[in-house]
């Protein structure tokens, strides 16, 4: 597909036009604390609150509702035996139960969603006009302050309940695209991959703490507490966030000269100088339809089991909340560190190795979505053998950590200026698997048979395969040309 607003193509013969192995591009000065990871740093541990924030309410949800109000028996031929372990401390019981069937639980799960996805592209475009340090900032106070509220909600009625859930979406919504406008500006080329993984691995590492210790909260002292906990310390963090971080190199008050030279320096070529955003050419960009596709994907198996496994753990698995959270978490403890990973892998091959950014990338997320369809599909195979259980979905979750290298950051790749609304486009569409993703998955386990898990699980791989290839195909990792305002950079 060629267009007349920009080479959205790779050019003949192979060569990638990236600017990112240009022979300009500065040395680096020392990475340790410095203002950039820095921002890494801090941006870390808000996402990490944000992802607490998101998915406390997965494990809280099967304390919260009466153990037969839900109709998810396990009929199945194929019953899985008990489980747990008997433990000498009594359980708190004195959390308040709801009689919410297994579809309102659906909705409920993904009401959240139904917030978040109205606020994504709004939320590049403000994060280009003002900066992403308030919008980021706000998005996560707002977050946390309505999950504050998410117990008096609950009493008050499940259509309350889900409100709740919107309004904390809305607020996570301008988030993503807020951190990618931002490091736009703050990360130079050959780092990217570094500091935008260490930067959102932050998300993974929020799970794995969010899962376990909200099932220790609910099982030794109430469900309430495991909002107002991480809702207490997402208020702290925001308060760290303000004084602490700057929009840009420019503005920033600790920044040595050194540093802000070598990124300015090491961005100048890359960023677009007209105000305007250039909707037409954006939107007809193949590259950026191939990031949609992936980015789909890739969250249609990672909403499922973000907001699902705790339920599969203790309907098919039959383990307790206790058990339950700790291993809901396993999966996510290994793709934080495959991002980490990742992300030193990809800039080293770029670096050291001369690979294209558009093959480091492609590589990559095929990596990440195909590994995780397979073993996702084997999972539903092994009926109620534990251990091989949470072994393959541990590592169809770690597997996908390669994905943060591949087509997660590539929206910097091909318009650095436009990123944050490249995230937004790409996120509103990968929001509506979150939406509807639960309530399918629901939907279908009404009796919660290995059968009907084995068919989520199927419906998941299947679309992880479609985006891995679409991206394979049009994916790119050069700048495109309507990004940068018709100027043309070198080939390698």
């Amino acid at each position: 597909m060629r267009l007349a607003a920009g080479r959205d193509a790779e050019p003949e013969g192979g060569t990638d036009r990236t600017p990112l192995l240009g022979e300009s591009q500065p040395g680096p000065v020392p990475t340790c604390c410095s203002a950039r990871y820095n921002l890494a740093l801090l941006s870390f541990f808000g996402f990490f609150l944000l992802y607490a924030l998101r998915v406390n309410l997965s494990v809280a949800l099967v304390d919260m509702v009466e153990p037969d109000a839900s109709l998810t028996k396990n009929t199945s031929s194929k019953v899985c035996p008990e489980h747990s372990s008997t433990l000498d401390t009594p359980r708190n019981t004195t959390g308040k139960k709801y009689s919410w069937d297994a579809d309102t639980q659906g909705w409920i799960l993904g009401s959240f969603f139904y917030g978040y996805i109205f606020t994504q592209i709004p939320g590049g475009y403000l994060a280009r006009k003002i900066g992403g340090k308030l919008l980021l900032g706000f998005g996560i106070l707002g977050t946390a302050v309505f999950t504050l509220f998410t117990p008096i909600a609950a009493d008050l009625g499940v259509g309350y309940f889900i409100a709740v859930r919107a309004l904390e979406g809305l607020g996570e919504g301008v988030t993503f695209p807020a951190m990618h406008a931002m490091w736009s500006s703050w990360a130079p080329p050959l780092e990217r991959s570094k500091l935008l993984s260490i930067s959102y691995a932050g998300t993974q590492l929020g799970t794995v703490v969010s899962l376990p210790v909200s099932g220790l909260i609910c099982y030794y002292m109430n469900w309430i507490y495991v909002f107002y906990i991480f809702g207490a310390l997402g208020v702290l963090w925001f308060l760290f966030w303000i004084w602490l971080v700057s929009d840009s190199p420019e503005t920033h008050r600790r920044i040595s000269p050194t540093e802000r030279e070598y990124i300015l320096s090491s961005l100048k070529d890359q960023l677009s100088t007209q105000k305007s955003v250039p909707w037409v050419p954006m939107l007809k960009s193949c590259p950026l339809w191939a990031i949609v596709a992936a980015h789909f994907s890739y969250n249609w198996t990672f909403y499922t089991l973000l907001t699902l496994l705790p339920t599969y753990m203790k309907e098919i698995l039959r383990f307790d909340a206790q058990e339950n959270g700790v291993l809901s978490a396993l999966p996510y403890f290994g793709c934080w560190v495959f991002m980490i990973l990742s992300g030193q892998i990809a800039d080293y091959l770029r670096e050291k190795r001369n690979l294209s950014t558009v093959c480091v990338r492609k590589t990559f997320t095929v990596i990440g979505m195909i590994g995780p369809a397979v073993f996702l599909v084997a999972a539903g195979f092994i009926g109620c053998d534990y251990t091989l259980a949470v072994a393959f979905l541990t590592i169809s979750t770690t597997l996908g950590g390669f994905c943060t290298s591949g087509f997660g950051i590539n929206h910097l790749d091909i318009a650095p200026s436009y990123a944050g609304i490249l995230l937004g486009i790409t996120n509103t569409f990968a929001t509506i698997p979150g939406m509807v993703g639960p309530v399918i998955a629901k939907s279908l386990t009404h009796h919660n048979t290995v059968g009907e898990w084995q068919n989520v699980f199927y419906i998941a791989a299947s679309i992880n395969l479609f985006g891995a290839i679409f991206f394979a195909l049009f994916g790119s990792g050069e700048v495109q040309d309507w990004a940068l305002n018709g100027r043309h950079l070198h080939r390698n």
